[in-house]
Order: structure tokens, then sequence, then C-alpha cells
């Protein structure tokens, strides 16, 4: 019987626990992007497809969802932005 309270006991606190540290690996993964998008910015030295501008513009985004408390809406347009560097790096159609 004590075993089984203490099971329940550790499995609620898990339970509790958890969003708590999703919000926390979202936050943390948002400024990740963010951290990697500012050192992929001298890719866009030599660019001449008016990428510069828009990945400027998802970082503003970004950095206002993040402020407003949006983490999730960061992350989907940092990731974005981040895909678009990647396909700069390579050469290829954003």
């Amino acid at each position: 019987m004590k075993r089984s309270v203490l099971a329940g006991v550790f499995v609620t606190a898990a339970m509790l626990a958890s969003p708590v540290f999703a919000a926390s690996n979202e936050a943390d993964l948002c400024q990740i992007n963010l951290d990697k998008i500012d050192n992929g910015k001298a890719l866009l030295a030599t660019d001449t497809s008016g990428k510069r501008g828009e990945i400027d513009t998802a970082v503003s985004q970004a950095k206002a969802s993040k402020a407003a408390g949006d983490e999730k809406k960061c992350i989907e347009i940092t990731s974005k932005a981040l895909q678009d560097l990647q396909n700069l790096d390579k050469g290829g159609n954003p």
C-alpha cells in the first residue's frame, strides 16, 4: 500500500512539473534560434536577393512574439528564417 501511494505522489509531482519544463524549453529554443539567426546573418552580407530584409522582419516578429509570451509563434517564425538562411547558404531558392 505504501509503495502505491509513494508511486502516485511521484507521478503526480512529475505531471505537475512537466508544463513548467516545457515552457522553459520553448523559451530556450526561441532564444537559441534567434542567436543562430544572428550568427547566420554573415551569409547575408553578399546577398542580392533581398533576403536580408525578410530575415530582419522575421527577427522583429519573433522578438515581438517572445515579448508577448507566445514562444510557439517565436519558434515557428525563427525556424522558417533559419530554413531560409540554410537554403541561401546552399545556393537554393528560399
